[in-house]
């Protein structure tokens, strides 16, 4: 075989490789570059659309309080994550439980990896001081995450 026909497959394969790729990478887009990176919540409520409702702030009424929140992956999915916080008047978040609704895929290990690290960032915080960006390498998972803080800001406001 020529070294021209030899360069002609290699691209071929190459571009078949790409292609593949491409086609399975699904809602692998953002996350999968994150993954190394460390966790990270503001200090303080922005002006992103995932910040908490309304900047609430003053008191609560304690209790339990859950929410679903919602995100939307790359390739157009609807993924859902269930919350629950126990809150305490002043709007501390005193406990914690995320819980992933994903069924497989890169969706799934995200979330788990969300829920690994999630609980020590906000435990103990003030629930209006929350605006999570990124946990355990997982970025979109944590818009699913503020949607539902923001639904319990609005049930817990006394």
């Amino acid at each position: 075989m020529t070294p021209t026909k030899r360069r002609a497959y290699a691209a071929l394969a190459a571009s078949t490789a790409v292609i593949t790729l491409a086609a399975c990478g699904g809602e692998n887009t953002d996350e999968s570059a994150a993954t190394s990176e460390t966790p990270s919540v503001t200090d303080a409520p922005t002006a992103s659309s995932s910040a908490p409702a309304g900047g609430a702030t003053g008191t609560f009424t304690a209790g339990e309080y859950e929410a679903t929140g919602e995100y939307t992956t790359p390739d157009g999915r609807t993924q859902s994550i269930e919350v629950e916080v126990d809150l305490a008047a002043d709007g501390t978040i005193t406990a914690l439980d995320a819980d992933g609704q994903a069924e497989g895929g890169n969706s799934e290990q995200f979330q788990k990896k969300f829920e690994s690290g999630i609980d020590e960032q906000v435990v103990g915080r003030k629930i209006t001081e929350l605006d999570v960006d990124k946990v355990s390498g997982s970025s979109l998972t944590s818009g699913g995450f503020n949607d539902a803080i923001d639904q319990i800001i609005g049930q817990a406001q006394a």
